[in-house]
C-alpha cells in the first residue's frame, strides 16, 4: 500500500485522469447513441466564438469539481473494502452535483445531461476500483503483524503464538505489569503515553527469570495511541492483541481502529470468548470476528436499513407531525428529546426519541431504567407519552439514526452509557454486546426481555451476535412488526 506523499500523489493524480476519461467516454457519440440522442459537448457552442475550447474547458470544469470533491480520499488511511466503495461513490455524486448545479444556471461550459449522468455512472464504478487498488495490501501480509496489549507479561505469554514476522509491539508503558512489583535496580522515567518506562540493566523480574528474549527480539513502537499512525506506516496486515482484560476500553479501541482500517485482528485462543471469534478456527491465535457479516449481507443489510427508515420517514410524516403537535398541547414542552447511546466498540452517537416523560426528568433522579419495563407505573411519563409507549410510537425519530448509519433496524438496544457502566459494575460482560451494531429492535425485544433483566437480555444479544444475518433480520422485524400491531390494538380495545 502506498503511504505518504507518494499516496496523496498518486490517488489525486488518478482521480484526475479518471475523471477527464470518464468525460471523454461519456462524450463520444458512440456511448451516447447507446442511451440517448447525441449531444456531444462540442456541438452545443458555436465554434466560430469558442473554436474548441468548450470542451476542454469543460474538463477542466469537472476536474476540480469531482476531483475537489474527492479530496478526504486523498489521505493516506486504510479502510475497509465497503467503506472505501461507498466514500468514493458519495463523492463522486457531490461532485456531480455540483456540476449539475453549473449546469442548472445555465453555466457557459456545462456539461450536457446525458454526459454527466454517463460520467458520473462510469466513476462510480472505476474511481472505488481505483482507490481499492492503490489501498490494496502487500502480499507478504505474512510479514506485517503487530502486537498490541497492555502489559508486557502478557506479550510475552503471547508472541511465541505468532508464527509470522513481527514488526513491534505497541505498549502504553514498558515496565512491569502492575501485579508485579518493580524490580530492584529498574530506573523509572517518564514517557509521552502517560507511564513510565523501565529500562532493565539485566535486572531480573519478580519471579526470579531475566527479562524475555522475546521482548528483546522486538521493538517497541510506542503507546497505544500511535497504534492508527503505526497501521499506516508500517502497512500493518494483522493485529495481535495480548490485554490482561479482554473488555476493558483500550481493547475495544484497539478493534475500533482495525475495523476502521480493514486490519485483521487476532487474540489467543485461552484468553478469548466465543462470541469474539470467528467460528472454525482451529490454531492457538485465532481471528476476532470484525466484521461478522458476510460482505454481501452486509450491503443487503445496509440496503434494507436506508430503504426501511427512508419509507418509514416518508410514511408516517403525517403521523410526525401529529404526534408532535399532541405532546405540544399536552404540556407546552418540547416534543423531542436527545440521548447519548453506547454504539459499536463503546463508542456513543445521539438518540432522538418523542419525548414521553415530562421535561428534565432525570435531573434529579439521574439515568435510570423505567419502571414501566419491569411492568409498573412510572409517574414521570405523561398522560400522552403512556400511549406513545404502548405504541411504540416514540421511537419513530430513531429512524434517522438508521438513514444516518449510527443504528441498524435489528440489533441490541442501545443503552446510556452511564447505564452500561452501572450494568457492567455488577459483573455482567456486557461490553459484549459492542461488537455490532446497536437497532431499533432485537432479538430481545421481540421475546419482550427489558433492561430490567440485564443478565438475560445479555443472552438475548450474544445469541442474535452469534446467529446473525440478513435473513435472521427479516424474521426479527416481521415479528416487531406483528407485536406492534398487536399492541397498538390491544391500546386501542383498552381505550
Amino acid at each position: 500500500m502506498l503511504t505518504g506523499w507518494r499516496y496523496r500523489l498518486t490517488s489525486a493524480t488518478g482521480t484526475a485522469c479518471f475523471v477527464v476519461g470518464a468525460v471523454l467516454v461519456a462524450n463520444h457519440s458512440i456511448s451516447q447513441s447507446a442511451f440517448t440522442t447525441i449531444v456531444p459537448l462540442f456541438d452545443r457552442l458555436d465554434p466560430a466564438v469558442l473554436g474548441g475550447s468548450s470542451l476542454r474547458w469543460a474538463l477542466v470544469l469537472s476536474v476540480l469539481a469531482i476531483a475537489g470533491a474527492a479530496w478526504p480520499l486523498y489521505k493516506p488511511r486504510p479502510r475497509r473494502i465497503l467503506d472505501t466503495v461507498f466514500l468514493v461513490q458519495k463523492r463522486v455524486l457531490v461532485g456531480g452535483l455540483v456540476l449539475a448545479t453549473f449546469g442548472y444556471f445555465k453555466w457557459s461550459h456545462r456539461l450536457p445531461r446525458a454526459t454527466l449522468v454517463m460520467a458520473v455512472g462510469l466513476l462510480a464504478i472505476s474511481l472505488p476500483a481505483w482507490f481499492l487498488l492503490i489501498r490494496a495490501r502487500p502480499t507478504d501480509s505474512d510479514g506485517r503483524t503487530l502486537i498490541v496489549g497492555d502489559d508486557l507479561a502478557q506479550i510475552e505469554r503471547v508472541a511465541p503464538a505468532v508464527d509470522a514476522p513481527v514488526i513491534g509491539y505497541l505498549c502504553p508503558t514498558v515496565t512491569q505489569p502492575s501485579a508485579m512489583p518493580v524490580a530492584e535496580g529498574a530506573s523509572e522515567e517518564a514517557i509521552a503515553d502517560g507511564g513510565i518506562e523501565l529500562r532493565h540493566d539485566d535486572s531480573e523480574f519478580t519471579g526470579g527469570s531475566k527479562q524475555s528474549d522475546v521482548l528483546d527480539a522486538m521493538a517497541r513502537l510506542g503507546g497505544l495511541s500511535r497504534l492508527e499512525d503505526v497501521l499506516v506506516a508500517y502497512d500493518i496486515d494483522t493485529v495481535v492483541l495480548a490485554f490482561r482484560q479482554a473488555d476493558r476500553a483500550e481493547f475495544f479501541g484497539a478493534l475500533d481502529a482495525c475495523h476502521e482500517h480493514g486490519v485483521d485482528a487476532k487474540v489467543h485462543r485461552k484468553y478469548a470468548d466465543s462470541v469474539l471469534v470467528s467460528e472454525g478456527d482451529v490454531g492457538e491465535l485465532v481471528d476476532v470476528d470484525l466484521e461478522p457479516w458476510d460482505p454481501l449481507d452486509h450491503l443487503f443489510k445496509r440496503i434494507f436499513d436506508v430503504v426501511f427508515a427512508g419509507v418509514g420517514l416518508i410514511a408516517l410524516s403525517p403521523l410526525l407531525f401529529a404526534i408532535s403537535a399532541a405532546i405540544k398541547l399536552d404540556d407546552g414542552g418540547s416534543f423531542l428529546y436527545r440521548q447519548e447511546r453506547t454504539a459499536v466498540f463503546g463508542e456513543s452517537f445521539p438518540v432522538y426519541k418523542f419525548r414521553s416523560m415530562i421535561e428534565n426528568a432525570e435531573s434529579e433522579t439521574g439515568a435510570t431504567i423505567s419502571e414501566e419495563d419491569a411492568g409498573g407505573v412510572d409517574p414521570r411519563v405523561t398522560r400522552v407519552g403512556r400511549m406513545l409507549r404502548r405504541t411504540h410510537l416514540d421511537e419513530i425519530p430513531q429512524l434517522w439514526s438508521i438513514l444516518a448509519g449510527d443504528m441498524s433496524v435489528v440489533g441490541p438496544r442501545p443503552e446510556r452509557p452511564v447505564l452500561d457502566s452501572e450494568i457492567q459494575s455488577d459483573g455482567i460482560d456486557w461490553e459484549k454486546r459492542w461488537f455490532v451494531k446497536p437497532g431499533l429492535t432485537g432479538l430481545a425485544q421481540i421475546n419482550d426481555v427489558t433492561g430490567h433483566e440485564p443478565a438475560k437480555k445479555l443472552r438475548y444479544d450474544l445469541e442474535y451476535v452469534r446467529r446473525q444475518s440478513f435473513w435472521f433480520d427479516v424474521k426479527i422485524v416481521i415479528r416487531q412488526i406483528w407485536k406492534v400491531l398487536s399492541d397498538v390494538r390491544e391500546f386501542a380495545s383498552d381505550e
